[in-house]
Order: structure tokens, then sequence, then C-alpha cells
């Protein structure tokens, strides 16, 4: 059995494509919620 990513079906792009759809928020959401954090300790 050959190890490439053509045999699984996902490519790198689509990899890379999802892992931003779903992380790109989610650090948005981690980043605004720490700036609402610093301001409660202020």
């Amino acid at each position: 059995m050959p190890n490439s990513n053509q045999q699984g079906g996902t490519t790198t792009l689509q990899l890379v494509l999802a892992w931003g759809f779903v992380g790109i928020p989610l650090t948005l959401g981690v980043l605004q919620t720490l700036i609402n954090a610093m301001k409660l300790f202020h």
C-alpha cells in the first residue's frame, strides 16, 4: 500500500483549506477572548 495523499482522496491543498477554515476563526476567537480578559485584569 503506497503512502500517498492522492490514494486517500485528500490533497494537500484540501487539507490546508480545511485547516484554514477551522483555524482562522478559532484563532480570532481566542485572541478576542484574551483581549477581553486583559481588560478585566487591567
